[in-house]
């Protein structure tokens, strides 16, 4: 989704942080795509071709659907694959900083970590190699650090004592209904922010990893709160929420193969476009 989002809006997404994740509209808006070529591609089901993504990229943007590529060329992105991942492959990823490396973004890929599927921490969660709830690593890494200092340069050290507050807010107004995004959501919004402009940071949860599922363990743990706290980083974490009636998104994962319709991928897609209400309102002027 951090991809989805950066690429759609690139002309103001100055850069995504990706753990686990594969191309841009890797899944081309099918279930059967996501599942079978971009998770744990095989002889049989290959990854879509980074050259044929590129094109479907490219016309998307001659029509204005999503912002203009060339964008991406002043973009940064920094990807993750663990070893012990066995939901999303290694080459999954690779695919992925070849289809940014192709539009010349600065792009980064850590791949010598003996990480499971999960969200990478220096000190919280479960045994590094694990694949299960909350799907927090302590892999003695600091993933969120390391991906910021790389989207964003050179950073404060992180904040001992915290002084910004993590916030509650309604996300109802933004588009919840019939897009599987839940009623609330969260922001981490620095002490010093509260009266300078700052920059905004939108961390997207896993699969299995919203508030519905694990409370707020991934808004707490995953370790950008105190990153954000030292410097001047507003941290906006949108929620899904799991569905099985209506839309089909039993593990309440961002989409990222169409249950939200065709225009998912697209500034037209419904959670794209609620996100991006979310980061106008929270840069709209005070009244």
């Amino acid at each position: 989704m951090a991809v989805q989002f950066h690429v759609a809006h690139s002309a103001v997404v100055k850069g995504a942080g990706a753990i686990a994740g594969g191309p841009y509209y890797c899944a081309q808006g099918s279930a059967w795509t996501a599942y079978y070529h971009c998770r744990a591609p095989g002889w049989f089901t290959p990854l879509p071709s980074t050259a044929a993504l590129m094109a479907q990229t490219d016309r998307l943007a001659k029509t204005g659907r999503i912002d203009a590529t060339a964008n991406l060329a002043s973009s940064r992105a920094w990807l993750f694959t663990g070893t012990e991942d066995d939901t999303v492959r290694r080459e999954v990823v690779e695919a992925l900083h070849a289809f940014y490396s192709r539009y010349k973004a600065s792009t980064l890929i850590i791949a010598d970590k003996p990480a499971g599927h999960a969200m990478v921490t220096q000190d919280a969660g479960n045994a590094c190699s694990a694949t299960r709830a909350p799907y927090i690593n302590d892999c003695d890494y600091d993933a969120a650090g390391e991906l910021l200092r790389h989207l964003v340069g050179n950073l404060e050290p992180k904040a001992v004592q915290q002084s910004g507050r993590l916030r509650r807010f309604d996300q109802r107004p933004f588009g919840s209904d019939g897009i599987s995004m839940g009623d609330e959501g969260y922001v981490f919004i620095p002490e010093a922010c509260e009266s300078v402009r700052c920059r905004v940071h939108v961390a997207f949860h896993g699969c299995r990893q919203s508030a519905d599922e694990i409370g707020e363990r991934f808004v707490r743990e995953a370790g950008y709160n105190r990153w954000a706290d030292a410097n001047r980083l507003i941290v906006l974490y949108p929620q899904t929420i799991k569905r099985t009636w209506g839309i089909y998104n039993p593990r309440g994962c961002w989409d990222w193969w169409g249950y939200t319709g065709p225009r998912y991928h697209t500034k037209e897609g419904g959670q794209i476009r609620a996100v991006k209400a979310m980061l106008d309102r929270l840069s709209a002027p005070r009244q």
